[in-house]
């Protein structure tokens, strides 16, 4: 059971639960202070993390299992679990479950509100892994999905939304469909002669680089609209233009010729940039 359990793991790459979860807690900890004035209780830090995790988990696998015979025929992706046959469908099924009631458990340990738009969150968790088969747009709906973290977040600690939390449901969501981008580059053609949708596959690569460099321009412009509007000190808009010169480092990484170093701009990249947003926001907001 350990076994395939690791081997799970290891297929959603759950230590990328980094990237979202930082915002999540910057969420939560902005939402604190504009609403209440306060940070979270080491409750609410508690139940917002297992949410997220239980999230996470739930949505990567449900797109495991959903993409299973795309991934069989991608030679890139032949080797994932569920096509090698290292687990089957019905294992990964029972840690969605399994995940799904960790989500539900801890949103009732929240507030009423994170209760109420739970069906909203799973809808998205589900409905993202069948866009890439009809609109190049998956991307941008990835991005709002990832995005519910922050939201989620906010709304656990607080039970409340405010145009503050949707300033930093947009950033995130930008910075997302953005890197998701930059990612899809290496399946373009695979995509394009299976009927796959996505921007690289559909406008090209020079083209879906540049809409990606948009997305992260809009990316960027949020945060910095965010710190405006939530009086937030020269500490937080440090960190954003840190982050900022994150997202050229990671544009400078990758070229229509070259796409060998897109591993890292993807996933060492944004780690650290989903890191340095939440300390830089932290710091600032305990100054």
């Amino acid at each position: 059971m350990f076994k395939k359990l690791a081997i799970i793991l290891e297929m959603i790459k759950f230590e990328h639960t980094l990237f979202a979860l930082p915002f999540a807690f910057l969420g939560a900890i902005l939402g604190n202070v504009v609403e209440e004035g306060t940070f979270p209780s080491i409750t609410e830090w508690i139940w917002i993390t297992l949410a997220m995790v239980g999230a996470r988990s739930a949505a990567m696998t449900l797109n495991r299992v959903i993409d299973a015979r795309i991934d069989q025929k991608n030679p890139r992706t032949a080797t994932r679990a569920i096509p090698a046959k290292l687990i089957s469908k019905k294992e990964a099924v029972v840690f969605i479950a399994g995940s799904f009631v960790l989500l539900f458990v801890s949103a009732s340990q929240l507030n009423l509100l994170s209760v109420w738009l739970l069906p909203l969150a799973v809808f998205f968790l589900v409905f993202y892994s069948y866009t890439k088969r009809f609109t190049y747009l998956c991307h941008v709906i990835l991005g709002a999905t990832i995005a519910l973290a922050p939201l989620g977040g906010w709304v656990g600690a607080t039970g409340t939304l405010s145009a503050e939390a949707f300033l930093l449901y947009a950033g995130v969501l930008f910075w997302t469909a953005g890197f998701d981008v930059i990612y899809a580059t290496q399946d373009a053609d695979y995509d394009r002669n299976h009927g796959l949708y996505s921007i690289p596959s559909y406008f090209g690569i020079p083209k879906a680089l540049f809409i990606a460099r948009f997305f992260h321009v809009v990316s960027f412009s949020a945060f910095l609209f965010l710190g405006a509007v939530s009086s937030f000190g020269w500490v937080y808009f440090a960190g954003v233009f840190l982050s900022g010169a994150i997202m050229i480092y990671e544009h400078s990484m990758v070229s229509p010729e070259d796409l060998s170093k897109l591993n890292v701009a993807f996933f060492t990249m944004n780690g650290i940039l989903s890191v340095v947003m939440f300390i830089f926001s932290l710091g600032d907001l305990l100054l």
